[in-house]
C-alpha cells in the first residue's frame, strides 16, 4: 500500500529539466541571411518543446511564454522562450508527424481487435452548463477527432475533421495504415452503414464486424452479411445477449482512449485552423 501511495504522489511531482543536447540546439546554429527577412532564431526543437509544455499545462501562448521563461530563470539557464507570436507562426508550419505504432512496438504484432470512434473538440463557444445557467444561446464551433484503438489501449490512427464530416466517411482513411491481421472490429451505431461493412470486409476479410444495427432495422436480402447477422442475433438473443456473445464490450477501448485524451489535453482545441 505504501508503494502504491508513493506512485500516486509522484504523479503530482513536477520535475522539468533540459538535456545538454537540447540546450545546445535551442537556437539555430547557422542563421542564413538571404535578404528575404529575419532568419529563424529558434530551432524546431524549441518550438516543439514549448508546444508540449503548453499542452500539458493547458496554457495560452502568452502565459506559456512567461511560464517557460520563469522555468529557465529558476534553472539558471541562459535561454529565452520564443515569444507568443513566433510560437503561433512556427506551429503552423511545423508539420508534426503523427506517431503510428508499427512492428517496432512490442504489442503491434498482437493486434486482434480494433475499435473505432469519434468525439467533438470545441473550438469556441461556452459550455452547456454556462448556457443553461445563464440562459444564453451562443454560437458554437467544434471539430471531430476520429480514432482507432487496439485491445492494448493504443491509438493506432487518428484524423481531425470539421464538425460536418460523417463518421462513416473516415473509416477507409483510418484503417488504411493498419497492416496487421484483425479478427474483431467494433463501433457504435453511427457506423451502421453498408459502406462501412464493405470497407472493413475488404481490408480485413476474416474480421468479425460487431456494429449494433438501428432499432428499426430489419432483415433485407440486399443488406451486407454482418448487418443481417447482427439483426437476426439481436432478435434471437436480445441486444444485451448479442453484445455479450459478440464481445461488443471491446468498443469501450475507444471510449476510454477519448476519455484519457480529454482528461490530459482537454476537450477544447487551442487553435481554430487545422494547420495549427
Amino acid at each position: 500500500m505504501a508503494k502504491y501511495n508513493n506512485i500516486l504522489r509522484q504523479r503530482g511531482d513536477i520535475v522539468i529539466w533540459l538535456s545538454n543536447d537540447a540546450i545546445e540546439k535551442w537556437y539555430e546554429a547557422d542563421r542564413i541571411y538571404d535578404g528575404t527577412g529575419a532568419p529563424k532564431l529558434y530551432s524546431e526543437l524549441a518550438i516543439l518543446a514549448a508546444h508540449e509544455i503548453r499542452q500539458i499545462f493547458k496554457l495560452p501562448l502568452r502565459q506559456c511564454e512567461g511560464f517557460i521563461n520563469s522555468l529557465f530563470s529558476l534553472m539558471q539557464i541562459n535561454l529565452r522562450c520564443p515569444d507568443y507570436s513566433t510560437l503561433s507562426k512556427r506551429l503552423k508550419i511545423l508539420n508534426l508527424n503523427r506517431l503510428f505504432y508499427r512492428k517496432s512496438h512490442p504489442n503491434y504484432k498482437s493486434i486482434k481487435a480494433i475499435a473505432i470512434d469519434s468525439s467533438g473538440l470545441k473550438c469556441y463557444g461556452h459550455d452547456e452548463w454556462f448556457e443553461e445557467n445563464y440562459q444564453l444561446k451562443s454560437k458554437k464551433r467544434w471539430k471531430k477527432l476520429h480514432i482507432t484503438v487496439g485491445q492494448h489501449h493504443i491509438i493506432h490512427t487518428s484524423e481531425l475533421t470539421d464538425q460536418f464530416t460523417q463518421d462513416v466517411s473516415m473509416v477507409d482513411k483510418l484503417l488504411k495504415p493498419i497492416y496487421e491481421k484483425v479478427n474483431h472490429f467494433s463501433a457504435d451505431g453511427a457506423y451502421d452503414n453498408d459502406r462501412t461493412y464493405r470497407t472493413i470486409t475488404k481490408k480485413f476479410p476474416s474480421a468479425d464486424i460487431v456494429i449494433p444495427p438501428q432499432k428499426d432495422a430489419v432483415y433485407q436480402s440486399n443488406n451486407e452479411f454482418y448487418c443481417n447477422r447482427n439483426i437476426l442475433e439481436i432478435q434471437c438473443y436480445g441486444r444485451m445477449g448479442w453484445q455479450k456473445r459478440r464481445n461488443y464490450g471491446r468498443r469501450n477501448n475507444s471510449e476510454l482512449a477519448i476519455q484519457r485524451y480529454k482528461r490530459i489535453l482537454g476537450n477544447r482545441l487551442n487553435a481554430r485552423d487545422f494547420a495549427r
